[in-house]
């Protein structure tokens, strides 16, 4: 599905990964929020606040680069609003325009799949919505850092709703 995405979605995708916030408080992300090496994100739903690091010991994260590369390419386009999730035009994405870039990236991705021989995967990517990649983000990191992520206060509410992977375990021999 990524693939057959526009650009503004794909960073939209991307910022959601990195950050684990809802779809809501990814669009609201802007350039503002960028202070003293973290990106402060305030949760819309909680109020609650978080600050994401962006090195650790002088090492940039993956949140880091992406900002970087985002704010290069918007400098080459002439984009300067403060909001760093925008369309082709420079606007701030809207909840819809979101909905619409990602219904039609779903659409062409599971008709790709489908061409293929794919059905089994059709169907999947068809059912694939924005939101799930909260649990994606919360599922690929230790549980204490994802409780934390999400800006839940208990790691109950993340294994219980956002953990969506089984338990890593070694066998008995």
């Amino acid at each position: 599905m990524y693939d057959a995405a526009v650009q503004e979605l794909k960073d939209a995708t991307d910022l959601a990964y990195l950050i684990g916030q809802r779809p809501a408080d990814v669009l609201a992300v802007a350039t503002t929020d960028l202070t003293a090496g973290f990106l402060v994100v305030k949760q819309r739903k909680t109020a609650k606040k978080l600050r994401l690091r962006l090195e650790d010991e002088g090492v940039p994260s993956g949140l880091s680069a992406f900002i970087n590369d985002l704010q290069e390419r918007r400098a080459l386009n002439g984009i300067r609003t403060s909001r760093l999730i925008t369309n082709a035009s420079g606007l701030r994405m809207s909840q819809q325009m979101l909905r619409n870039r990602w219904d039609d990236a779903r659409e062409n991705a599971a008709i790709k799949a489908g061409a293929a021989g794919d059905e089994a995967l059709a169907v999947l990517i068809r059912q694939f919505q924005f939101k799930d990649i909260r649990p994606k983000a919360a599922s690929e990191i230790e549980l204490t850092h994802a409780s934390r992520l999400l800006g839940h206060s208990a790691e109950d509410m993340t294994k219980k709703v956002y953990r969506r992977v089984g338990e890593i375990v070694n066998p008995t021999k």
